[in-house]
């Protein structure tokens, strides 16, 4: 598609969404910004649209307690103790009923929920899904759904992923400082040792930092995991292996935004889609790591990362949920979480 073209279906998508804000009472691409002490509470937003393909089920609400919490849970206990006040589920309309049996009576009675939905078809136009494509447009789109319900700072997280309750106090008081500038974005980095599945390899985005902690560099790694020599990952399925040094930093998808990093996301999704339905019309994902980057290289903003020691938990394969059961019932044993977490 041509440039023009491009820039009009940019230029639709923006003005669309910007008026809804307008009529919600938020602020439009372009307009003036608000006030440097101006702050609004950040929105959690959760991605939970996805399955989980290695896993073979949907493992967002496989439980993990006798009490029958999901991982979810912690999340949300953690977000709440952070002084987080609202959260939207990104999820696909077919899963609704069983989530909100999840979500209703127990974490909403502490936290303000919404829902957005993920849809294949939400692209502006003139594309249109390619034929037989089933596969979502990937973490972008998934945090887009939301883009007519937030106007203020937002975290982007992973609804199958356990952060540990550093992550959230880190990003929530980084969000919330009344200096922090509209284009000073974060992330929460964490020791590649602190990632890694026993049952396979697993995807991480490992991080080049700057001297002073500021995101430099961020590459995706689709297969990394312990091995008998140390932490490596391999791009030609194993027939060679390049060492990761332990406390190295990745990302596991837990980004403190504010709107401005929405709407770069919406004014990029045209070209986005322009290469995907043309080189990869099937399995093309807008990808947050990637949007990043796009705006980390073109100065529009920075990323500060906050170090967590904390040791990230998840379910990617099915061996991993007898390990994760056992570790998050001792954190109830140890004090760190109540016997029932939403009494």
């Amino acid at each position: 598609m041509k440039n023009q073209q491009l820039k009009t279906a940019a230029e639709g998508l923006t003005r669309r969404h910007a008026e809804t804000r307008r009529e919600r009472g938020g602020r439009g691409r372009g307009e003036e910004p608000m006030a440097q002490n101006s702050i609004k509470e950040p929105v959690l937003v959760i991605m939970a649209a996805g399955m989980g393909s290695r896993y073979g089920g949907l493992k967002q609400m496989d439980p993990m307690t006798d009490k029958g919490e999901i991982i979810l849970d912690f999340s949300l206990y953690d977000a709440v103790m952070a002084g987080f006040k609202k959260v939207i589920f990104v999820i696909k309309e077919s899963i609704e009923e069983d989530f909100r049996k999840i979500i209703d009576g127990n974490a909403s009675k502490y936290i303000d929920v919404e829902y957005a939905f993920q849809r294949l078809d939400d692209i502006p136009a003139p594309f249109k899904v390619p034929e037989g494509r089933e596969k979502p447009w990937g973490t972008c789109h998934a945090v887009m759904a939301c883009r007519d319900m937030i106007d203020g700072p937002f975290v982007a997280i992973n609804a199958d992923d356990y952060y540990g309750p550093g992550a959230f106090a880190s990003v929530y008081d980084f969000l919330t400082d009344p200096a922090r500038k509209d284009n000073e974005f974060c992330m929460a980095g964490y020791l590649v040792e602190n990632t890694l599945s026993e049952s396979g390899h697993v995807a991480r985005g490992v991080c080049e930092t700057t001297a002073d902690g500021y995101l430099d560099k961020i590459v995706e790694r689709l297969k990394i995991m312990h091995r008998p020599d140390g932490i490596a990952f391999t791009e030609d399925d194993g027939e060679t292996w390049t060492k990761v040094a332990p406390g190295t930093t990745v990302s596991m998808n837990f980004w403190g935004f504010s709107r401005l990093m929405m709407d770069e996301m919406i004014a990029n999704f045209p070209e986005f889609l322009d290469k995907a339905i043309s080189e990869n019309p099937m399995k093309g994902e807008y990808l947050l790591p990637l949007a990043v980057e796009r705006v980390l290289k073109e100065g529009k903003a920075t990323v500060k990362v906050l170090p967590s020691r904390d040791k990230w938990y998840g379910v990617t394969y099915k061996e991993d949920k007898e390990s994760v059961m056992a570790a998050l019932q001792s954190m109830k044993d140890k004090g760190l979480y109540p016997d029932k977490l939403w009494k």
